[in-house]
């Protein structure tokens, strides 16, 4: 079995099981240590994962870092872990960063069976960063992510490839989230930037500040949205949105030359359909992975579905008409409600019913 096919199956394990986890040991036994044997590494072998590795620290004696991964009977990953679903951030790296520091690994991770954090030293030699260079998703993974995370298999694991790419990998994510959240809300600094040219000797007066912030704004929209749709167009990759609806598509297909299904016009998604989409996703991650929520056009609405499903409708985006957007929701009776809305921001406004459409797709343990 591929690597990447070994990941899909502990995740979908993962998302079945995780409402019984409830413990940090519960969460080392079911989601970490199957991702390090993943890796190539035999949890069984103290020489090669050594579980409670002492760590003194000073003063401090009987440190123990939850897994360290051994090369040649030294330390070169460590592990601390958090029972699954807690919160990571850098206060809850302090004992990762003391046992960086006294030992001779150069990675330390620190996860709660969901998200793995990746940290090295770029700042200062010997010295844990702060931020993580690399993060590791296991129910929601990309294909590059899967890449950077096979750097760390026991059969590619090497030290220099892995520094040479960690530094670039943290920057580049950097730029990405800061990209993302212009693309949704840019920042006065970067609308002046952007628009400066086009401003000329004008003073950038609060009226052409926000006439800019909503062009900015549109023109990352359609850029995005002409980006994937000459992607789909190329060919259709696994994990990309669904753009067609399939019926349409396999009827079209079928129709003889000539006829009215082979005239019938090309669905083409709009950037505010893609939107709509990113914020109905945005709304539900906290409640299932946003690879779940699947988005299927057509030409009278945008559906968005969870997994993929006609029985299970999230919403309808009916912004056919763009001087007059309407959002359709969903009771428990699975009856539709359009309600008008101005802009996709919007959408953030139903959030509850949104929440509660979901919650009535799912298992009462998952939910």
């Amino acid at each position: 079995m591929d690597f990447i096919d070994q990941l899909r199956v502990l995740a979908t394990r993962i998302a079945n099981t995780r409402s019984m986890i409830q413990t940090e040991e519960a969460t080392k036994n079911a989601m970490v240590m199957p991702l390090i044997q993943i890796l190539g590494y035999n949890v069984f072998d103290p020489t090669e994962v050594n579980p409670e590795l002492v760590a003194d620290v000073g003063t401090k004696k009987g440190e123990k870092v939850d897994y360290a991964i051994l090369k040649d009977g030294k330390p070169i990953i460590l592990f601390e872990c958090k029972k699954a679903g807690a919160e990571l951030n850098i206060n809850h790296a302090g004992q990762l960063f003391r046992y960086f520091h006294v030992t001779a690994a150069r990675f330390g991770v620190l996860t709660n069976g969901l998200l793995y954090r990746f940290f090295t030293d770029l700042e200062q030699p010997n010295k844990m960063d702060e931020k993580p260079f690399f993060e590791f998703n296991i129910l929601d993974f990309k294909e590059r992510d899967v890449e950077e995370l096979k750097k760390f298999a026991k059969s590619a694991f090497d030290l220099e490839t892995i520094l040479t790419t960690a530094n670039e990998l943290k920057y580049t994510r950097a730029i990405q989230t800061k990209l993302a959240e212009w693309m949704v809300s840019p920042s006065e600094d970067f609308v002046r930037l952007v628009s400066s040219e086009l401003v000329g000797s004008r003073r950038f007066t609060p009226a052409i500040r926000d006439q800019f912030t909503l062009i900015t704004r549109r023109a990352f929209e359609q850029l995005i949205g002409e980006r994937i749709n000459e992607r789909l167009k190329g060919a259709m990759a696994p994990e990309s949105v669904s753009v067609s609806e399939p019926v349409v598509v396999a009827a079209a297909a079928a129709a003889p030359e000539g006829s009215p299904a082979q005239a019938e016009p090309q669905v083409v998604t709009s950037a505010e359909e893609l939107e709509g989409f990113h914020i109905v996703r945005a709304i539900l991650r906290g409640i299932v992975p946003t690879k779940r929520v699947v988005m299927r056009d057509a030409q009278t609405y945008c559906a968005i579905l969870l997994d993929d499903n006609n029985r299970k409708p999230i919403c309808r985006l009916r912004f056919n008409n763009r001087e007059k957007l309407r959002l359709g929701l969903f009771n428990d009776k699975k009856e539709e409600e359009v309600v008008a809305i101005e802009t996709p921001d919007d959408i953030y406004n139903f959030t509850a019913q949104l929440h509660a459409t979901i919650a009535s797709y799912l298992p009462q343990a998952e939910a």
